[in-house]
């Protein structure tokens, strides 16, 4: 039945789920360019969204992939063309562009000086290949899944090992607005950066003393030659002395803050009547393809759950003491469980999937 077990306490009866969502690759093959691009998209925990850019002609609305695709061609990471190719094999070249952008690395000039605010094109990515010491070959023509995961690991290891020079945000600019349209205020733990999107998370580690801070871009800059981020006020004083004024410090981006909040969400939908409660519950937010686990000390029953696309599982699952009800959702949306109890009473109970890592 779909997306669903069922087990009792002495048995357990498992399955392999797979979700359409991801790609899947056969080890050895080429990766086409729409698998691996979703592959890296899905790798920055960064959201897409419906946007008014014109679509490739080869990726429509309903086809795989079509959202993101769309919005990082509306953000810069796809270059602007008639056509994706969604089939053809990703080149290695074409990998490393797309594993740059999204990583929102900038560009090196000759003595490796960074060019600020610009993600790089084609013709940067020899040389910041050579500067973060990663190998591939760029007449090739195509890549597989393991040369793609290796590509990525071996860059995020990199720059999780990068030292940035760090800067305080001037106090000076409190209450004014920002490049994204919030107000800045420096006792909010925030930040400026030359390119990471809007609402990215990043930790920021004082390499001097080890302190760590967690804060999210809300602002570009800062436009000061060697310089990679503005702290906040409140964010540069939880890992360093104000007196100091910059820090050197190493990065790790944790993905986008509306992603990473909605993936903590730990509200639950507890009781169905007097004396009958779930538990540990069902959650307002819960996370694509992980197991739902509902169990109580009273007996209930699942009278019906319906997917986001409006399929009805038309089910009548009771769960006992001593039983669990274990549900598996297949597809990102709202789901609807009606829940009753012995006396013929029903709940309505809704969640919402999303993926996270």
């Amino acid at each position: 039945m779909r997306g669903i077990r069922f087990s009792f306490a002495l048995f357990f009866i498992g399955f392999v789920f797979v979700t359409d969502a991801l790609p899947v690759f056969a080890a050895g093959e080429a990766v086409s360019r729409r698998d691996g691009f979703l592959l890296i998209w899905q790798s920055i925990d960064r959201p897409s969204a419906k946007t008014s850019e014109k679509p490739f002609i080869d990726v429509q609305p309903g086809d795989l992939g079509f959202t993101e695709i769309t919005y990082a061609k509306a953000r810069g990471i796809l270059d602007d063309a008639e056509r994706f190719s969604p089939s053809a094999p990703l080149k290695p070249l074409d990998a490393l562009l797309l594993i740059f952008r999204t990583r929102s690395v900038e560009p090196v000039k000759l003595g490796q000086s960074r060019v600020m605010s610009k993600l790089p094109e084609a013709k940067d990515v020899s040389s910041l290949a050579e500067f973060y010491g990663l190998d591939f070959d760029p007449e090739g023509t195509w890549v597989s899944q393991s040369d793609l995961l290796a590509l990525m690991r071996g860059l995020d290891s990199k720059l999780d090992n990068e030292i940035h020079e760090v800067s305080l945000y001037s106090e000076k600019f409190n209450g004014h607005g920002t490049a994204f349209g919030e107000t800045f205020d420096m006792n909010a733990l925030t930040a400026a950066h030359r390119t990471f999107p809007y609402n990215t998370l990043v930790r920021v580690t004082n390499v001097a003393n080890g302190q760590s801070v967690v804060v999210r871009i809300n602002d570009r800059g800062p436009f000061v030659a060697g310089r990679d981020m503005d702290l906040s006020l409140y964010s540069f004083t939880r890992i360093a002395d104000r007196s100091a004024g910059k820090i050197t410090a190493r990065f790790e981006r944790l993905g986008d803050a509306n992603l990473v909040r909605r993936c903590q969400d730990d509200r639950y939908q507890q009781r169905i009547v007097r004396g009958v409660v779930l538990e540990p519950g069902i959650p307002h937010t819960f996370t694509l393809g992980q197991t739902l686990t509902l169990y109580s000390i009273s007996p209930f029953v699942i009278r019906d759950v319906f997917y986001p696309d409006g399929t009805d599982l038309g089910m009548q699952k009771w769960v006992v003491r001593g039983s669990t009800y274990e549900f598996i959702p297949s597809e990102e949306g709202t789901y609807r469980f009606l829940v009753g109890s012995r006396d013929g009473r029903v709940r309505e109970m809704t969640m919402e999937v999303v993926k996270c890592n």
